[in-house]
């Protein structure tokens, strides 16, 4: 399905990430090209990635020409971070890296990108929103206002790139299995699958399959949307 194309999704080592990779692979992508904040976290099962060590909380000071000396036909804008407290005990410090890393640093990374789509007339940009995006969350202020403001740069950018045959979506997860879900106890468990109609997490093969359609020919015109794959959690 992707033969003769090459992928960019940030944030390769994580659940969601090193899914898109292998969904990607196993449909014949020809380059898969990902970042992490340390090559000591790669999987050696992902060997076929090619790895770049990137702080996306300091992404403006960063050479990108020079990180960066290919193009790409997909950009996935999976990289995340989280820190989350109530509003009122939030430090400045943990509002600031939520939204420099989930916001800021795909300003830069589509700056850099985007022109060379343009040039070749051929692009995909997917972002990783989040159901929290549309439904707000207790403690995840600076998350989720990063979350949210993804809407409305991918309705204005897919405005702005839609004659250039770029197209520019989102896909929204809900509850994901995923290291981080596999710590909570059981109660904790069991009062989100009840929030759920489908009374399970999803899997993050679930978001791939969904990035994978938005990339292929398929979705060619679909853009300025986001996609909601959270089991019926929310109904957007």
């Amino acid at each position: 399905m992707f033969k003769n194309k090459k992928l960019l999704v940030t944030g390769g080592t994580g659940t969601i990430g090193s899914s898109i990779c292998d969904y990607f692979n196993k449909n014949e992508c020809d380059e898969i090209y990902s970042t992490t904040t340390n090559l000591s976290k790669v999987n050696t099962n992902l060997d076929y990635v090619k790895f770049t060590e990137l702080d996306l909380n300091n992404i403006k000071n960063l050479n990108l020409e020079k990180i960066f000396d290919y193009d790409i036909d997909y950009l996935i804008l999976n990289a995340g971070l989280n820190k989350d407290n109530i509003f009122l005990r939030m430090s400045s410090d943990d509002w600031s890296s939520v939204i420099n890393v989930n916001l800021n640093s795909s300003f830069y990374l589509l700056k850099h990108f985007t022109k060379k789509m343009v040039k070749k007339r051929f692009g995909r940009i997917i972002f990783i929103s989040s159901v929290v995006a549309h439904t707000g969350n207790p403690g995840q202020v600076n998350y989720t206002a990063s979350k949210a403001a993804i809407s409305g740069m991918v309705k204005s950018l897919a405005l702005e790139l839609s004659t250039r045959n770029i197209t520019v979506n989102s896909v929204a997860p809900g509850f994901i299995q995923s290291n981080m879900t596999d710590k909570l106890n059981e109660d904790q468990k069991i009062a989100i699958l009840d929030r759920i109609p489908m009374k399970k997490l999803g899997d993050s093969y679930d978001i791939a399959k969904a990035v994978g359609f938005l990339c292929s020919e398929n979705a060619s015109y679909i853009t300025g949307q986001t996609l909601h794959v959270n089991g019926g959690l929310a109904l957007i």
